[in-house]
């Protein structure tokens, strides 16, 4: 196992082997639901990598109930069950999403009297209209792109145990915020969440969305890696989800296939690349953990924070 001054660099064949005889709790059908458009992964990376971060955040979760307990009793106070809130980050593209989904159910199989949600953050983007009147819809993704208020306010309310809390709902197909949508939460006793910006430092607020993770994790690529499966899944969409006339990107399925790429890569550059390199990659080392993927989405490496 290799060191560095923060983190602890395990190797896959080294991580592996902390798995101790547990199969992955779900089917080969289910992981296939699970997974991302063109994300790559199987039972063997479930069994491999993801068992013994179940296994990691069990010790942390355990951690965290008792301290939780301890902490009321010293203050003479009656135990609240507060969720343990874990965050996942990373570059559009790179896999978050069927990380997090994959997280959730594994958690749910595993703690079956407890509640496992999730939700991305995608939700508090302001809507196009707003973006739009404010001229930063070229900036959509970048950190004055989100509604930060109104989601640090979620966040306090679902920590604090608050029922019912809900937050907006976003659509991929529509490229906006649905009006008059919501995703309620009912006071989950594990909550994941995931996105581009969970771990970006505070502008003006004094607090910011980290202060309310016990766990974060950063899923990470090289940016050209990411650049080729942001190009993959544009294609696979422009050959699905964009033949949807109601979908934000249907005239480009409609049109000339090498004009679309050429737009898709000029979105990559001018927008994603540049939101990585300035605001998404400089947030790696605020992790947890890091889970480094190679080619084809294998995680070939994981980075584990000392303290």
């Amino acid at each position: 196992m290799k060191e560095s001054a923060t983190y602890h660099i395990i190797e896959r064949n080294e991580w592996k082997e902390l798995n101790k005889n547990t199969v992955a709790p779900l089917s080969h059908q289910e992981l296939e639901e699970l997974t991302g458009l063109n994300d790559r992964i199987s039972i063997k990376d479930v069994e491999e990598v993801y068992v013994p971060i179940i296994q990691l955040l069990d010790v942390y979760i355990r951690q965290y109930e008792q301290l939780q307990a301890q902490k009321n009793k010293f203050l003479g106070k009656k135990t609240i069950s507060k969720p343990y809130i874990i965050g996942i980050a990373g570059s559009v593209a790179v896999g978050k999403s069927t990380t997090a989904r994959l997280l959730q159910t594994m958690l749910s199989r595993v703690y079956k009297n407890k509640t496992v949600d999730m939700i991305t953050t995608d939700g508090f983007l302001y809507p196009n209209a707003v973006l739009q009147k404010e001229q930063i819809m070229d900036r959509k993704g970048f950190p004055e792109s989100y509604d930060m208020p109104r989601l640090i306010s979620f966040l306090g309310d679902v920590k604090n145990g608050k029922e019912n809390v809900t937050t907006p709902v976003y659509s991929h197909e529509i490229y906006d915020i649905v009006e008059g949508e919501f995703h309620v939460l009912n006071k989950p006793d594990i909550l994941i969440v995931e996105g581009i910006n969970i771990l970006q430092l505070p502008a003006n607020e004094q607090i910011y969305i980290s202060d309310f993770f016990d766990f974060s994790m950063y899923v990470d690529a090289e940016p050209a890696q990411i650049e080729k499966w942001y190009l993959e899944r544009f294609g696979v969409l422009l050959d699905t989800a964009f033949t949807d006339p109601d979908n934000y990107y249907y005239s480009y399925a409609q049109g000339n296939r090498e004009d679309a790429f050429a737009m898709a890569r000029g979105v990559w550059k001018k927008v994603n690349l540049r939101n990585l390199m300035e605001f998404i990659l400089p947030t790696r080392n605020r992790a947890d953990l890091i889970l480094h993927k190679s080619g084809n989405h294998v995680i070939d490496h994981l980075l584990l924070r000392k303290y």
